[in-house]
């Protein structure tokens, strides 16, 4: 399942918005060991962007980042020394040999049965203070000023940047110290989140008051939305992202 033409289609979508940020911090690019692609294709054109990394000065020395693609596969076809594939359900995938530095999930969130679990199960394979992206489409957006409500083949949710960002800390991820992206006219919404230490939480029971009172988790924009209004509106939120601007989400 996939919101795209083409896995290449899909990677380099994932490289214009995400992965080109990366390239320019040879300090982050060097503190990854091992990628984890949640939903990955089997031309694993985005594992072989980590596996090929190089450091960026003139000399370019290998990286060695060791890829792993998760989904159930149907055929497999070994492409790269540095690329294994796991066969296996990305919803219950929980446990690992050797945790994951960077954790990638594009354009996959919105067809699991019960994402809170998934999330949840990811973090028991994530490192301490991995990084977490995820990309996801939201399901209502302006089309020439139109307010559109759209639900496409196979999605089981609807999805929002208030929605996801509670998703995300309620399963244990740090959205105070992320980023996050969602810019007018584009479908899609972006979080690049860390590994807390505070273990997943009940959704069943973890209300965003809960997570004011109890956790760091949540920004400081949409803490001062809940302690105000008793919710978290979309209008107050203030959010990094990568390129170290803020998105104003009072204009989506």
């Amino acid at each position: 399942m996939s919101s795209f033409s083409s896995p290449l289609e899909k990677h380099n979508h994932c490289l214009k918005n995400i992965l080109s940020y990366f390239r320019e911090y040879d300090d982050f690019m060097e503190s990854v060991s091992r990628v984890l692609d949640i939903g990955c294709d089997v031309e694993a054109e985005t594992m072989t962007w980590w596996a090929d990394a190089t450091t960026k000065d003139s000399v370019q020395i290998p990286l060695n980042i060791q890829c792993v693609g998760l989904n159930t596969f149907e055929k497999l076809n070994k492409r790269h020394n540095s690329i294994a594939y796991q066969n296996h359900d990305i919803e219950t995938f929980n446990s690992v040999s050797k945790p994951f530095d960077v954790l990638l999930c594009y354009d996959q969130l919105q067809y699991l049965l019960n994402p809170y679990a998934a999330l949840s199960n990811w973090w028991h394979v994530a490192n301490k203070d991995a990084m977490l992206i995820i990309a996801v489409p939201q399901t209502t957006n302006t089309e020439y000023n139109v307010l559109e409500y759209n639900v496409k083949l196979e999605q089981k949710y609807h999805y929002t940047m208030p929605q996801l960002i509670y998703m995300l800390a309620v399963s244990g991820w740090d959205c105070r110290s992320g980023f996050f992206k969602k810019n007018i006219g584009d479908p899609w919404l972006y979080a690049v989140v860390y590994r807390s230490d505070i273990e997943p939480m009940d959704p069943r029971t973890t209300n965003l008051y809960k997570l004011v009172e109890h956790t760091d988790l949540l920004p400081i924009t949409a803490v001062n939305s809940i302690s105000k209004y008793g919710m978290l509106r979309q209008r107050d939120l203030i959010l990094p992202w990568l390129d170290k601007n803020n998105m104003w989400m009072e204009q989506e």
